[in-house]
Formats: C-alpha cells, sequence, structure tokens
C-alpha cells in the first residue's frame, strides 16, 4: 500500500512541476523581452542626443568662424559673440552623420530654443528593430527618440563696449582676452568651446 501511494504522489507532482517550469520559462522569455526593448530604447536615446549635439556643435563652430570673420570688418560682431548670427546650413548634415554612425536615421530636425538660447533638436528611428522575443510585432519595430541640445554663449562684454574699439571679453572659468577690431589675428580668439558650450537640454 505504502510504495502504490508514493507513485500516485509522484504522478501528482510530475504535471505541477511541469507547469511550474513552463511558468518560470515564460517569466523569463518576458523579462528578455522587456531587456531587449530597454536596450532598443537606450540606443535611440543616444543616437538621438548625439545627434542634436552634433548640430549644436557644428553651429558653434560657424559661429566661432563668423566671429573671426566679422571682426574688423562688422560692426555687429558683438552680435556674433552672443550667439545671435548663424545659419545653421551645416547643422542637419552633422545630424545624420551622428545618427548613421549610431545605426540610426533622423526623421525630424530643426531649430528650436530653450531658456533664450538657440538650439537644435533631433527625431532619429533605429535602423534595426527590437528583435524576436515573444511580444508579437517587436520582430519588425523600430526604437524612436528625440533629444533638444543648445548653444550657450560663455563670455560677455560691459554694456558700454564698442564694436570699434578695444573690447575686454571675460568667460566663464575667469578666462579673459581683449579683441582690437584695429589689430587682430584670428589667433587671438580661443578655441570655439571657451566661447560657448554645447549640452543637452534638461
Amino acid at each position: 500500500m505504502t510504495r502504490c501511494h508514493l507513485r500516485n504522489d509522484r504522478g501528482q507532482t510530475l504535471p505541477i512541476y511541469i507547469w511550474m517550469t513552463g511558468i518560470l520559462l515564460f517569466v523569463a522569455f518576458a523579462f528578455f523581452a522587456f531587456a531587449q526593448a530597454a536596450s532598443a530604447r537606450n540606443g535611440a536615446q543616444s543616437a538621438a542626443d548625439a545627434a542634436a549635439l552634433a548640430a549644436a556643435q557644428d553651429v558653434r563652430d560657424e559661429i566661432a568662424d563668423g566671429l573671426g570673420t566679422a571682426i574688423g570688418g562688422d560692426d555687429d560682431w558683438l552680435d556674433w559673440l552672443a550667439g545671435d548670427k548663424f545659419t545653421g546650413a551645416g547643422a542637419r548634415g552633422a545630424a545624420d552623420a551622428l545618427a548613421a554612425a549610431n545605426d540610426s536615421t533622423v526623421i525630424g530636425f530643426g531649430l528650436d530654443e530653450v531658456n533664450g538660447y538657440p538650439g537644435f533638436w533631433a527625431e532619429i528611428e533605429t535602423s534595426y528593430t527590437v528583435g524576436d522575443s515573444i511580444i508579437p510585432g517587436t520582430e519588425s519595430k523600430h526604437a524612436k527618440a528625440d533629444a533638444t541640445a543648445i548653444i550657450k554663449p560663455r563670455c560677455d562684454v560691459a554694456p558700454s563696449a564698442a564694436p570699434e574699439k578695444a573690447v575686454e571679453v571675460k568667460c566663464d572659468g575667469g578666462e579673459s582676452f581683449e579683441i582690437d577690431p584695429e589689430d587682430f589675428e584670428l589667433d587671438d580668439l580661443p578655441d570655439a568651446s571657451v566661447l560657448f558650450s554645447v549640452h543637452l537640454a534638461d
């Protein structure tokens, strides 16, 4: 009688074991699917950040170059120093290049303004998909993300500064230099990163 009872217990336990194993496998696959989706989203956000920053950095360089050209030949050169003059002609190309480097494509792009500072927003879509999972449709699902990067002047001049005279320029971190339109060379200007900061909008 005892041996028969034990065999019956084993027979009842086996289906429960199979059922529990199935549940554990399903949970494991579900976690894997969510991890795949999270990885795709993170990749998309990184690509969007890179694209927006590339656009803003391209414009920062344009502003710095424009400033160097304007000094001595344009009475409005102080506007360049304030970051108020640029065309942004190369911004989209820079964004496209960085998105492509991150296996993504720019699907939306434009000039933006955050807290009074100019910037660029970029929306991207990954070239890769989330991948096969237990969730239907992920094998053809592309991740999307967007980001905005701004260009912020790091230097200023006294309100009384006159563009036709020597001007002292004071920058963040205590750095300062003088611009004399009558005696100016491009090497007198510091690097563009000293004149303007580029960062993602909060």
